[in-house]
């Protein structure tokens, strides 16, 4: 489903963020994406959408080959992924249900059904009744919470979120964790940066950790010298 072949992420000035990483996550998965500030994380992610591209190697997302992607067919492939940065980017001009239904309105989605969807992303993530109100009145929790129904309004089939937890207290990251959980529950491929991956320690997810833009560690492979080789 997703597929990193020997990438590689560098910048001007000669920065490397990512060198010769590769990788296989399989439908259905949830993936725990960990390391140390800087080791690539934030990198590898905006790589699946194409909101960077690799320097060397192939990104292929359900058999496809994105990483020269025309821009056109950009916003078809982002269609199948929910995404949560580190940034939520709410509209604070806008009410949380218009917030949430923003792209399926972008998207030029039946509105009635978008609706019905936008109420129904808020209830999953246990905001029912919520959508009148204003971003800037919720906590930032409560404001993740818009941001990650946000990401699930189109039903997408693969998840992934940079850092959702950053700058939350622990009772509430421990609730965004569980709502991730039950996606991938649900069937949803998830692939999920954190700093604090003892938040879905229960899940036994599977782990990747870099560290200075290399894969230092993947669980599904830890233990197994044969599928390290052929990996």
């Amino acid at each position: 489903m997703i597929v990193f072949e020997d990438v590689a992420k560098r910048y001007a000035g000669g920065y490397s963020a990512l060198a010769g990483v590769s990788f296989e996550i399989r439908h259905g998965e949830l993936v725990v994406l960990s390391g140390h500030s800087g080791a690539g994380k934030s990198t590898l992610l905006k790589l699946i959408p194409v909101i960077e591209r690799p320097s060397a190697g192939r990104v292929l997302i359900n058999g496809q080959d994105v990483s020269h992607l025309p821009p056109a067919a950009i916003p078809y492939l982002r269609r199948n992924l929910g995404l949560v940065l580190q940034e939520n980017r709410l509209l604070f001009d806008r009410s949380v249900f218009d917030n949430v239904m923003l792209p399926l309105v972008i998207t030029g989605h039946p509105p009635g059904d978008a609706a019905k969807r936008a109420a129904a992303a808020l209830e999953r993530v246990g905001l029912d009744g919520r959508g009148k109100e204003m971003p800037a009145g919720l906590s930032g929790g409560e404001q993740q919470r818009v941001a990650i129904a946000r990401a699930i309004v189109n039903r997408p089939s693969i998840l992934i979120a940079d850092e959702p937890t950053a700058h939350l207290d622990p009772a509430y990251a421990a609730d965004i964790a569980l709502l991730f959980r039950s996606f991938n529950d649900a069937g949803v491929t998830v692939l999920v940066s954190t700093h604090d991956a003892g938040l879905f320690a229960a899940s036994r997810p599977r782990r990747l950790v870099l560290a200075k833009g290399l894969l230092a560690e993947d669980s599904s492979t830890a233990g197994h010298p044969a599928a390290e080789a052929s990996a």
